[in-house]
Protein backbone atom coordinates (compact mmCIF):
# COMPACT_ATOMS: atom_id res chain seq x y z
CA UNK A 1 0.00 0.00 0.00
CA UNK A 2 1.33 3.38 -0.69
CA UNK A 3 2.28 5.87 2.22
CA UNK A 4 -0.57 7.03 4.11
CA UNK A 5 -0.64 10.13 5.90
CA UNK A 6 -2.48 10.13 9.01
CA UNK A 7 -3.12 12.20 12.46
CA UNK A 8 -0.48 11.61 14.42
CA UNK A 9 -0.33 11.57 18.40
CA UNK A 10 1.87 13.97 19.79
CA UNK A 11 2.96 15.53 23.16
CA UNK A 12 2.18 18.42 22.28
CA UNK A 13 -1.49 17.86 21.14
CA UNK A 14 -1.85 14.37 22.72
CA UNK A 15 -4.87 11.76 23.02
CA UNK A 16 -7.94 14.95 22.89
CA UNK A 17 -7.08 16.53 19.97
CA UNK A 18 -6.03 13.17 18.13
CA UNK A 19 -9.56 11.86 18.73
CA UNK A 20 -11.17 15.15 18.14
CA UNK A 21 -9.40 15.03 14.90
CA UNK A 22 -10.24 11.58 13.59
CA UNK A 23 -13.64 12.44 14.45
CA UNK A 24 -13.68 15.02 11.18
CA UNK A 25 -13.27 12.09 8.86
CA UNK A 26 -16.97 10.57 7.71
CA UNK A 27 -18.02 7.40 8.56
CA UNK A 28 -18.83 5.43 4.75
CA UNK A 29 -21.95 3.88 3.76
CA UNK A 30 -22.02 0.51 2.71
CA UNK A 31 -21.89 1.61 -1.37
CA UNK A 32 -19.25 3.95 -0.96
CA UNK A 33 -17.20 1.58 1.19
CA UNK A 34 -17.53 -1.32 -1.76
CA UNK A 35 -16.44 1.40 -4.61
CA UNK A 36 -13.59 2.96 -2.70
CA UNK A 37 -12.57 -0.83 -2.00
CA UNK A 38 -12.76 -1.91 -5.51
CA UNK A 39 -10.94 1.37 -6.25
CA UNK A 40 -7.90 -0.03 -4.36
CA UNK A 41 -8.44 -3.45 -5.53
CA UNK A 42 -8.36 -3.37 -9.13
CA UNK A 43 -6.53 0.29 -9.32
CA UNK A 44 -4.21 0.43 -6.06
CA UNK A 45 -5.98 4.38 -5.79
CA UNK A 46 -4.57 5.69 -2.76
CA UNK A 47 -7.04 8.21 -2.72
CA UNK A 48 -9.84 5.31 -1.87
CA UNK A 49 -7.40 3.76 0.34
CA UNK A 50 -7.07 6.95 2.29
CA UNK A 51 -10.50 7.16 2.85
CA UNK A 52 -10.78 3.92 3.98
CA UNK A 53 -8.15 3.97 6.72
CA UNK A 54 -9.17 7.53 7.73
CA UNK A 55 -12.78 6.37 7.89
CA UNK A 56 -12.11 3.60 10.26
CA UNK A 57 -9.25 5.33 12.93
CA UNK A 58 -12.45 5.53 15.50
CA UNK A 59 -12.72 1.91 15.76
CA UNK A 60 -9.01 1.76 16.25
CA UNK A 61 -9.02 3.90 19.11
CA UNK A 62 -11.78 1.98 20.70
CA UNK A 63 -9.97 -0.75 20.26
CA UNK A 64 -6.83 0.67 21.75
CA UNK A 65 -8.54 1.35 24.51
CA UNK A 66 -9.17 -1.28 25.69
CA UNK A 67 -5.48 -2.24 26.42
CA UNK A 68 -5.04 0.89 28.29
CA UNK A 69 -4.20 -0.74 31.65
CA UNK A 70 -0.67 -2.69 30.47
CA UNK A 71 1.34 0.37 31.14
CA UNK A 72 1.89 1.17 27.55
CA UNK A 73 2.18 4.32 25.72
CA UNK A 74 -1.15 4.60 24.41
CA UNK A 75 0.00 6.64 21.32
CA UNK A 76 2.42 3.58 20.21
CA UNK A 77 -0.90 1.01 21.01
CA UNK A 78 -3.05 3.46 18.77
CA UNK A 79 -0.32 3.50 15.83
CA UNK A 80 0.18 -0.30 16.07
CA UNK A 81 -3.40 -0.31 15.77
CA UNK A 82 -3.22 1.77 12.66
CA UNK A 83 -1.11 -0.62 11.06
CA UNK A 84 -3.03 -3.37 11.46
CA UNK A 85 -6.06 -1.40 10.19
CA UNK A 86 -4.10 -0.61 6.65
CA UNK A 87 -2.80 -4.50 6.40
CA UNK A 88 -6.72 -4.84 6.74
CA UNK A 89 -7.40 -2.71 4.11
CA UNK A 90 -4.91 -3.76 1.72
CA UNK A 91 -5.89 -7.53 1.76
CA UNK A 92 -9.52 -6.96 2.29
CA UNK A 93 -11.99 -8.38 -0.91
CA UNK A 94 -15.69 -6.26 -1.26
CA UNK A 95 -17.00 -9.03 -3.14
CA UNK A 96 -17.11 -11.54 -0.11
CA UNK A 97 -20.48 -8.82 0.88
CA UNK A 98 -19.36 -7.78 4.35
CA UNK A 99 -18.00 -4.76 5.96
CA UNK A 100 -14.45 -3.55 6.09
CA UNK A 101 -14.63 -2.72 10.03
CA UNK A 102 -15.84 -6.49 10.40
CA UNK A 103 -12.74 -7.81 8.85
CA UNK A 104 -10.23 -4.94 10.31
CA UNK A 105 -11.22 -5.37 13.89
CA UNK A 106 -9.34 -8.57 13.68
CA UNK A 107 -5.35 -7.65 12.09
CA UNK A 108 -5.87 -4.27 14.39
CA UNK A 109 -6.14 -6.64 17.93
CA UNK A 110 -3.40 -8.86 16.56
CA UNK A 111 -1.16 -5.93 15.76
CA UNK A 112 -1.62 -4.45 19.23
CA UNK A 113 -1.35 -7.74 21.33
CA UNK A 114 1.85 -8.14 19.05
CA UNK A 115 2.94 -5.26 20.13
CA UNK A 116 2.36 -5.89 23.77
CA UNK A 117 3.85 -9.32 23.97
CA UNK A 118 6.58 -8.23 22.61
CA UNK A 119 6.85 -5.37 24.69
CA UNK A 120 5.97 -6.63 28.33
CA UNK A 121 8.76 -8.75 29.88
CA UNK A 122 6.09 -10.53 32.03
CA UNK A 123 4.57 -12.15 28.98
CA UNK A 124 8.22 -13.45 27.78
CA UNK A 125 8.10 -15.94 31.25
CA UNK A 126 4.59 -16.68 30.57
CA UNK A 127 4.87 -18.03 26.75
CA UNK A 128 2.25 -20.92 26.11
CA UNK A 129 -0.98 -20.33 24.35
CA UNK A 130 -2.88 -20.68 27.88
CA UNK A 131 -0.56 -18.54 29.73
CA UNK A 132 -1.13 -15.01 26.67
CA UNK A 133 -5.24 -16.28 27.19
CA UNK A 134 -5.00 -15.87 30.84
CA UNK A 135 -2.72 -12.61 30.57
CA UNK A 136 -5.08 -10.66 28.24
CA UNK A 137 -8.40 -11.61 29.92
CA UNK A 138 -7.64 -11.64 33.51
CA UNK A 139 -8.76 -8.14 33.96
CA UNK A 140 -12.17 -8.71 31.78
CA UNK A 141 -12.72 -12.03 34.42
CA UNK A 142 -11.93 -10.40 37.13
CA UNK A 143 -14.44 -7.35 36.28
CA UNK A 144 -17.25 -10.29 35.66
CA UNK A 145 -16.70 -11.68 39.08
CA UNK A 146 -16.25 -8.58 40.69
CA UNK A 147 -12.43 -9.55 41.94
CA UNK A 148 -11.71 -5.70 41.65
CA UNK A 149 -9.85 -5.01 44.76
CA UNK A 150 -6.04 -4.91 44.41
CA UNK A 151 -3.95 -7.93 46.19
CA UNK A 152 -4.33 -11.71 46.22
CA UNK A 153 -7.93 -13.21 44.89
CA UNK A 154 -9.44 -16.06 47.04
CA UNK A 155 -9.17 -19.16 46.71
CA UNK A 156 -13.33 -19.54 44.81
CA UNK A 157 -12.12 -16.79 42.75
CA UNK A 158 -8.64 -18.65 41.38
CA UNK A 159 -10.33 -21.11 40.73
CA UNK A 160 -13.48 -20.08 38.57
CA UNK A 161 -10.95 -18.47 36.47
CA UNK A 162 -8.47 -21.39 36.09
CA UNK A 163 -11.97 -23.03 34.82
CA UNK A 164 -13.02 -20.35 32.68
CA UNK A 165 -9.06 -20.24 30.95
CA UNK A 166 -8.14 -23.87 31.27
CA UNK A 167 -5.21 -22.78 33.26
CA UNK A 168 -3.42 -24.01 36.99
CA UNK A 169 -4.95 -22.05 39.71
CA UNK A 170 -1.37 -21.50 40.10
CA UNK A 171 -0.80 -19.20 37.22
CA UNK A 172 -3.59 -17.41 37.91
CA UNK A 173 -2.27 -16.44 40.86
CA UNK A 174 1.08 -15.96 39.67
CA UNK A 175 -0.21 -13.55 36.87
CA UNK A 176 -2.62 -11.66 39.17
CA UNK A 177 0.02 -10.80 41.37
CA UNK A 178 2.58 -10.00 38.74
CA UNK A 179 -0.30 -7.80 36.72
CA UNK A 180 -1.26 -6.20 39.83
CA UNK A 181 1.92 -5.07 40.90
CA UNK A 182 2.34 -3.61 37.70
CA UNK A 183 -0.89 -1.93 36.61
CA UNK A 184 -1.26 2.06 36.12
CA UNK A 185 -3.85 3.61 38.25
CA UNK A 186 -6.37 5.47 35.60
CA UNK A 187 -4.93 8.63 37.73
CA UNK A 188 -1.53 8.02 36.73
CA UNK A 189 0.51 10.91 35.18
CA UNK A 190 0.96 10.39 31.48
CA UNK A 191 4.59 11.81 30.90
CA UNK A 192 5.76 13.86 28.19
CA UNK A 193 2.29 15.56 28.10
CA UNK A 194 1.96 19.28 29.49
CA UNK A 195 -1.18 20.00 31.68
CA UNK A 196 -1.38 17.14 33.68
CA UNK A 197 -3.17 14.66 31.74
CA UNK A 198 -4.02 11.33 33.69
CA UNK A 199 -4.45 8.26 31.95
CA UNK A 200 -8.18 8.95 33.14
CA UNK A 201 -8.25 11.91 30.72
CA UNK A 202 -7.39 8.97 27.47
CA UNK A 203 -11.36 7.56 27.46
CA UNK A 204 -13.05 7.33 24.50
CA UNK A 205 -16.89 8.31 23.71
CA UNK A 206 -18.54 4.94 24.62
CA UNK A 207 -21.31 5.53 21.92
CA UNK A 208 -21.14 3.14 19.10
CA UNK A 209 -21.94 3.42 15.63
CA UNK A 210 -23.97 1.50 13.33
CA UNK A 211 -20.78 0.44 11.64
CA UNK A 212 -19.58 -0.82 15.33
CA UNK A 213 -22.47 -2.12 16.50
CA UNK A 214 -22.35 -4.52 13.62
CA UNK A 215 -18.96 -5.05 13.70
CA UNK A 216 -19.33 -6.24 17.31
CA UNK A 217 -22.58 -8.31 16.55
CA UNK A 218 -20.90 -10.09 13.35
CA UNK A 219 -17.68 -10.68 15.20
CA UNK A 220 -19.45 -12.50 17.98
CA UNK A 221 -21.43 -14.49 15.48
CA UNK A 222 -18.45 -15.78 14.06
CA UNK A 223 -16.95 -16.60 17.17
CA UNK A 224 -19.87 -18.68 18.26
CA UNK A 225 -19.93 -20.47 14.22
CA UNK A 226 -16.21 -21.39 15.21
CA UNK A 227 -17.41 -22.80 18.74
CA UNK A 228 -20.28 -24.96 17.98
CA UNK A 229 -18.28 -26.27 14.49
CA UNK A 230 -15.71 -26.88 17.13
CA UNK A 231 -18.05 -28.45 19.57
CA UNK A 232 -19.08 -31.13 16.52
CA UNK A 233 -15.75 -33.07 16.89
CA UNK A 234 -17.14 -34.15 20.31
CA UNK A 235 -19.37 -36.77 21.34
CA UNK A 236 -22.68 -36.67 23.61
CA UNK A 237 -20.94 -36.77 26.81
CA UNK A 238 -17.79 -34.88 25.93
CA UNK A 239 -20.28 -31.61 24.50
CA UNK A 240 -22.44 -32.30 27.76
CA UNK A 241 -19.84 -32.20 29.95
CA UNK A 242 -17.69 -29.43 28.16
CA UNK A 243 -21.06 -27.31 27.99
CA UNK A 244 -21.56 -27.47 31.83
CA UNK A 245 -17.98 -26.98 32.82
CA UNK A 246 -16.62 -24.46 30.54
CA UNK A 247 -19.78 -22.34 29.25
CA UNK A 248 -21.99 -22.60 32.02
CA UNK A 249 -21.97 -19.69 34.77
CA UNK A 250 -21.39 -20.46 37.03
CA UNK A 251 -19.85 -23.81 35.65
CA UNK A 252 -21.46 -27.08 37.41
CA UNK A 253 -19.25 -28.79 39.79
CA UNK A 254 -17.30 -31.70 39.39
CA UNK A 255 -19.39 -33.82 41.71
CA UNK A 256 -22.73 -33.37 40.43
CA UNK A 257 -21.74 -34.10 37.00
CA UNK A 258 -20.12 -37.18 38.75
CA UNK A 259 -23.11 -38.03 39.87
CA UNK A 260 -25.08 -37.28 36.72
CA UNK A 261 -23.21 -39.97 34.67
CA UNK A 262 -22.12 -42.62 37.90
CA UNK A 263 -18.26 -41.80 37.51
CA UNK A 264 -16.13 -40.89 39.66
CA UNK A 265 -14.61 -36.72 39.58
CA UNK A 266 -11.03 -37.50 38.75
CA UNK A 267 -12.81 -39.49 35.22
CA UNK A 268 -15.40 -36.26 34.78
CA UNK A 269 -12.09 -34.01 34.84
CA UNK A 270 -10.69 -36.03 32.40
CA UNK A 271 -13.12 -36.46 30.01
CA UNK A 272 -13.30 -31.91 30.33
CA UNK A 273 -9.77 -31.88 29.16
CA UNK A 274 -9.88 -34.01 26.49
CA UNK A 275 -13.27 -31.91 25.20
CA UNK A 276 -11.52 -28.78 25.80
CA UNK A 277 -8.54 -30.36 24.00
CA UNK A 278 -10.24 -31.40 21.09
CA UNK A 279 -12.46 -28.02 21.11
CA UNK A 280 -9.55 -25.64 21.32
CA UNK A 281 -7.30 -27.78 18.90
CA UNK A 282 -10.20 -27.16 15.80
CA UNK A 283 -10.54 -23.38 17.23
CA UNK A 284 -6.94 -23.58 16.38
CA UNK A 285 -6.92 -24.57 13.07
CA UNK A 286 -9.88 -22.24 12.43
CA UNK A 287 -8.01 -18.88 12.68
CA UNK A 288 -4.31 -20.09 11.58
CA UNK A 289 -4.94 -19.31 7.85
CA UNK A 290 -5.75 -15.69 9.46
CA UNK A 291 -2.70 -15.58 11.61
CA UNK A 292 -0.72 -17.03 9.24
CA UNK A 293 -1.92 -13.84 6.86
CA UNK A 294 -1.56 -11.19 9.44
CA UNK A 295 2.32 -12.33 10.08
CA UNK A 296 3.01 -12.24 6.65
CA UNK A 297 1.47 -9.14 6.01
CA UNK A 298 3.81 -7.43 9.36
CA UNK A 299 6.46 -8.71 7.48
CA UNK A 300 6.18 -7.29 4.21
CA UNK A 301 5.14 -3.98 5.72
CA UNK A 302 8.19 -3.84 7.74
CA UNK A 303 6.80 -3.30 10.74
Amino acid sequence: MASTTLPALTPEGGLSRYLSEIRNYPMLEPEEEYMLAKSWKEHEDSESAHKLVTSHLRLVAKIAMGYRGYGLPMGEVISEGNVGLMQAVKKFEPEKGFRLATYAMWWIRASIQEYILRSWSLVKIGTTAAQKKLFFNLRKIKGQISALEDGDLRPDQVEKIATRLGVTEGEVVMMNRRMTGGDNSLNAPMGGEEGGSEWQDWLVDETETQEEELADREELDDRRVLLTAAMAELNERERHIFEKRRLADPPITLEDLSKEFGVSRERVRQIEVRAFEKVQKAMHAAVKENRREVAEARAEYGA
